[in-house]
């Protein structure tokens, strides 16, 4: 899409988003802006933080009444976080994010139960620094783009590796941070977990948002690729989750809805036995430090045929299966509260 299109489509919809393709982190925010001014009855755009090169981390915060609209510790109805792009070459759980939100919002009469069963948070990129790199330099790019005391200390291992800036983002959480052996302590590789816990501003920003909040949120979900899994706490052991049975029966329940759409099969597991012990994750901060029971952690497409290089042509199949297992959950969720 050259510049003069965009800005056709900009005066004809109000905004760039076409989900038939990756859009750049500005096509994003530009989306988010145009749902804040023609629904601003439902939708608030939130800054919650700045990643290191100062672009701003955007939360959509949709409320379907206007009771809804205060703060969370007022209000009697639950709170449902969605966040995406923690790693910047996982382009598609952006689009996925987004796609949520729009039906959602724009759909709102048709998914009128869904939307009004909680009040819901998302969060696009939560590290547009990352995201942006993937477009610009390096597609496979990985960590944020920060830079640390350490990251200039090896010239040999960085003229091996490349840059050595950035933290792995999905383990800079403040919950058993550093304790596994995947968390490299080489600031070259990408498994490197930052100096120390929330040393990223990105993972500071969604901690100090999620922990204001947190009395409200009952379901922190956080979506990567690829692989088609849905992980259950805990990553940073092979222990389970004391209430991992309740967390497995929703997961399952999702897994199937996800299956009934265009046959996907997600498995469902632990964390650390589905994929491999790590540290400092967002899905397991959000479960222990920050005490949400229903937290999850959901592998998109595919299983590895693109990995994450993923066709923007399975952008909307890939959102429609997720869009389903989000109705599931809130489903689910609205009926336990109820008994």
């Amino acid at each position: 899409m050259n510049k003069e299109q965009r800005n056709l489509l900009i005066a004809k919809r109000g905004h760039p988003m076409t989900w038939m393709r990756y859009h750049r982190y500005a096509d994003m925010v530009r989306y988010m802006e145009f749902l804040a001014f023609s629904y601003p009855n439902r939708v608030q755009i939130l800054t919650i933080g700045h990643t290191t090169n100062g672009l701003p981390l955007r939360v959509i915060k949709f409320f379907s009444k206007a009771s809804d609209k205060i703060d969370e510790k007022e209000t009697e109805k639950p709170v449902i976080w969605i966040d995406g792009g923690m790693h910047g070459r996982e382009w598609i759980t952006s689009s996925v994010v987004l796609y949520i939100a729009r039906q959602l919002i724009e759909n709102y009469n048709k998914h009128k139960e869904m939307a009004d069963s909680a009040v819901w948070y998302f969060l696009p990129v939560a590290n547009p620094d990352g995201y942006e790199y993937t477009h610009s330099r390096d597609r496979l790019w990985k960590k944020t783009r920060s830079v640390h005391e350490s990251s200039n200390s090896n010239l040999i291992k960085k003229l091996l590796f490349g840059s050595c800036e950035g933290v792995d983002l999905n383990q800079n959480f403040d919950y058993h941070w550093g304790e596994n052996l995947s968390a490299s302590v080489d600031p070259c590789q990408d498994g490197y977990p930052g100096p120390g816990p929330l040393s990223e501003p990105e993972a500071q920003a969604i901690s100090d948002f999620i922990m204001l909040n947190k009395n409200r949120i009952k379901m922190f979900v956080t979506l990567h690729s690829y692989s088609q899994k849905w992980l259950i706490p805990w990553s940073y052991t092979l222990k389970k989750a004391a209430d991992y049975s309740e967390l497995e029966r929703f997961a399952k329940k999702a897994a199937k809805a996800i299956a009934l759409v265009f046959g996907s099969h997600y498995d469902v597991g632990s964390s650390s036995s589905l994929m491999y012990p790590t540290s400092g994750t967002a899905e397991d901060w959000a479960k222990g430090a920050a005490e949400i029971k229903y937290s999850y952690s959901i592998m998109l497409r595919d299983r590895g045929s693109f990995g994450f290089l993923l066709p923007a042509a399975q952008i909307v199949p890939t959102a429609k299966e997720i869009f389903v297992a989000m109705k599931v959950l809130a489903k689910m969720m609205t009926e336990k509260k109820r008994h």
